[in-house]
Order: structure tokens, then sequence, then C-alpha cells
């Protein structure tokens, strides 16, 4: 009986340990096929902002985390001033912090990280609680080009409305 017992145990646990390794391994490989992950280069030429001045330079980083996103991005604002901001949000709604300078509409909080499909997600920016810009990104077919779609108010309390798009690196 306790042989009987035992060999249950082991193969319970052989099974469970299975099942976590492929779930593991799973997972990865299905955040690798998400088309916004890796690195984005400003193109300025096909970008719109309102108001200006657009911004010098940007590059941004995706990188996938279990159920979010990690975002670094850097560059030079169009007052030459330092892009260096980030943050790591989950798709759950709920509100992260982002930290840095040059961040969108003063940005301190990203809130309501969702997929609305395969190569489009949405996010709401707040500064201090209060929603601050509402923006949806979309990977181009061919995975090539992002374009970020991005409406608010800035610190001045001017509307503004952005159109930038990125390419590949």
């Amino acid at each position: 009986m306790k042989v009987a017992r035992r060999s249950s145990a082991v193969v319970c646990g052989a099974v469970s340990l299975v099942l976590a390794f492929i779930i593991g391994a799973a997972s990865p490989a299905f955040a690798q096929t998400d088309p916004l992950l890796g690195t984005w280069k400003l193109n300025l030429a096909k970008s719109k902002y309102t108001p200006g001045p657009p911004a010098k330079s940007q590059t941004i980083t995706y990188a996938a985390v279990p159920n979010g996103l990690k975002v670094t991005v850097d560059g030079v604002a169009g007052d030459g001033q330092k892009i260096a901001y980030g943050y790591t949000a989950m798709f759950d709604g709920k509100d992260y912090p982002e930290a840095g300078v040059g961040m969108p509409n003063g940005m301190d909080t990203i809130s309501g990280l969702k997929h609305i499909d395969t190569s489009t997600t949405a996010y709401v920016g707040k500064r201090a609680g209060k929603v601050v810009q509402t923006s949806r990104r979309v990977v181009s077919k061919d995975g090539k080009t992002l374009t970020i779609t991005s409406t608010g108010t800035n610190e001045k309390g001017q509307k503004t409305e952005t159109v930038t798009v990125y390419d590949k690196q």
C-alpha cells in the first residue's frame, strides 16, 4: 500500500512538473508572436504633432513580461530636452506608475492597457489621477511600421493630437 501511494505521488509530481514546463515554455513563445515587441525608431517625416514642436528623435522598446509589457522610451524632445521614461504595465485595467522625464502630457500613470486584436493595443495616460491622454498602437500587417494615435490635454491645458509613426529596428 505504501509503495502504491509513493508511486502515485511521484507520478503526480512528474505530471505537474511537465505541465509547468509546457506552460512556462509556451508563454514566451506566445509573447514572441506579439508584433509590438522589439525596438522602434520614430519616423519624423510621417508623424504629426498638434501642437508642436515634434520630438527630434525617439526610440521605444517593448518587452514582454507575464501578462503585460515593459516599455522604455528614449529620445530628444522638440525643445531639446531629454526624453527618458518607462513603465511596466499589465493587461488588467489597473494603474501602473510611469517614471522619468519627457512623458507625453505629463503623464505619471498608465492605465487600462489592453489588447484590441493581435496587432493593436490601447491604453490611457493619467496625471495625478486624471486622464490626460488616450492612445492606440497599431502594428502594420507586414510588422515593419508602428503607428501610435493619441489625443489628450497637455500641462498647459492645450488639446493634443499626435500620430507618431515608428519603423521596426
